[in-house]
Formats: C-alpha cells, sequence, structure tokens
C-alpha cells in the first residue's frame, strides 16, 4: 500500500511544482527581446522545459499508484496538486495567501489523510476486452462535447462546456490506466482498445483544458475540470471495478473525498490573482 500512496504523493507534488516551474519558464520567454538570439531564448524557457519533464514524471507516478490504489483516492490526490502549486508559488512567486485559501490547504491535507486510511489497495477487477472499446468509443463521445463547446459563441457558458469536456476526457484517462492489462510480451498491450482510448482521451482532455481556459475564469474552469475528473472515476471505480473501503470506514472516505475536493477547488481561485496557470497533464 505504501508504494502505491507514495506515488499518488509524487505525483501531486509533480503535477503542482510542473505548474510553477512552466509559469516562471513562460515569465522569463516574455520578458525576452524578440531580436535576441535563439540561444537566449532556449535559456529563458528551460524552467518550462523543467515543467514538461514534472508532467512526465507526474503521470507515469500517477499510472504506478493507479495499478495499485482506488480512483478516489488517486484522483483526489492528483486534484490537490494545486495545494502544492499554492505552496511553492508562496515560495517562488512571493505570492501571499488569505486566511481562506490557508484553511484550504489545511482541509485538503486532512481529506488526503482520511482517504489514504479507509481506501483499500488493490488492482481493479478484471475487465473484459468489451469495456476497452467502449473507453475507445466514448472518446467520440467527449471530441463531440468539445466541438460544443468550441462551437458555443456564449464565452461563460463554452468554458463549462469546455472544463466538462477535459474532466470527463481526464477521468477516462484514469479509469484506462487503472483497467489496462499489459500483455506478454510487453509489446502486445499496443493491440489493447484500452491503451488507445487513454491516448485518444488524454489529447482531448488537454485540448479541451486549454480551451477552456482560453474562454472562462481560471477559478470556474479548473473547478469544473477537478469535479468531473474526480467524481465520475470514482463512481465507476466503485461501482464496476471494485475499488473499495476499509471496514466500517465509509464515512471517513466519504468526509475524505469531499473534503479534498472541495479545498482543492477552493484553491484554484488564487490562481487568477497570480496569473498561475493551473496545468493539466
Amino acid at each position: 500500500m505504501l508504494v502505491g500512496l507514495a506515488a499518488a504523493m509524487v505525483a501531486a507534488v509533480a503535477y503542482g511544482a510542473a505548474t510553477v516551474m512552466q509559469a516562471l519558464g513562460v515569465h522569463r520567454i516574455s520578458a525576452v527581446d524578440v531580436g535576441a538570439p535563439w540561444r537566449a531564448r532556449i535559456l529563458a524557457g528551460r524552467l518550462y522545459a523543467v515543467g514538461l519533464l514534472l508532467d512526465a514524471a507526474g503521470f507515469l507516478a500517477a499510472v504506478v499508484s493507479l495499478r495499485r490504489m482506488p480512483l478516489f483516492l488517486v484522483q483526489s490526490a492528483i486534484a490537490s496538486s494545486v495545494s502544492v502549486t499554492a505552496v511553492l508559488a508562496v515560495l517562488m512567486l512571493e505570492v501571499r495567501l488569505s486566511r481562506t485559501e490557508v484553511s484550504a490547504l489545511a482541509v485538503t491535507g486532512f481529506g488526503l489523510v482520511l482517504l489514504a486510511v479507509s481506501a483499500q489497495e488493490g488492482p481493479a477487477h478484471r475487465t473484459t476486452p468489451t469495456l476497452g472499446w467502449l473507453l475507445l468509443g466514448s472518446a467520440g463521445l467527449v471530441g463531440l462535447v468539445l466541438f460544443t463547446g468550441v462551437h458555443q459563441p456564449n464565452p461563460a457558458r463554452a468554458s463549462v462546456v469546455l472544463a466538462s469536456a477535459s474532466g470527463l476526457g481526464f477521468g477516462m484517462v484514469a479509469i484506462a490506466a487503472r483497467t489496462l492489462r499489459v500483455g506478454q510480451p510487453w509489446w502486445h498491450t499496443a493491440t489493447q482498445p484500452t491503451l488507445w482510448a487513454l491516448l485518444a482521451h488524454g489529447v482531448l482532455a488537454a485540448v479541451g483544458y486549454g480551451f477552456a481556459l482560453q474562454r472562462g475564469r481560471i477559478t470556474t474552469v479548473a473547478a469544473v475540470t477537478f469535479a468531473m475528473e474526480t467524481v465520475f472515476p470514482a463512481i465507476v471505480g466503485t461501482a464496476a471495478l471494485g475499488d473499495a473501503v476499509r471496514s466500517h470506514l465509509i464515512p471517513l472516505a466519504v468526509t475524505g473525498f469531499l473534503a479534498t475536493l472541495a479545498g482543492s477547488i477552493t484553491l484554484a481561485r488564487y490562481a487568477e490573482s497570480t496569473g498561475v496557470t493551473i496545468r493539466k497533464a
């Protein structure tokens, strides 16, 4: 269990740190003169590259955790990466958090502790290839929601629709990662529809998140995305994949889940006053 929990925490720290590194990288790149040589631009943007590497590391750690821990725990931990971003923003960007945001940090941490105590370790139930094809087919539905949001003339409504598409996509990525079976030899995994579903949903989710941030407020976009990518997989995991809570600890799990989600959504608002963009990987 320690491996799964540690991997979930590594994913949250990596994603949160990636956000700050990318924000610093973008800031330094924008400060470089237009006529500056390419070497100067590359050096200025090296922190952005570090952020991308951290995103990749976070994704790998999340996959490791998803192979061992319930979706409701891993997805909550990933959503809490905004807490890491907030702390690092204080240390590196000289951001000052309000009392509400400090309280939200405490609530998020408390919620994660409750989830860690209540979650039952174990792999997902073995699924049939049909689920993989359903996951791959659902990429068409997420793409349709994304298309609808892109062509929505009202920016506020568009951002909600696009954030919903992004959250669903990220949730599907988590479900696919939890149910993916590595074949023997390993390259046989490439023939599984679950793997292609993971890739397709990952692309759609990233595109949807980017468009959503262009159309709406960071707080709204982050809140909708966090809710969709956390709640939906949690329902699927407990209903169909065998994700379980330890005996008599269901109240703790529910409390921890709601506390983590509420704290993460509350912390998302700090981005609007700091200019830090909460990034998804």
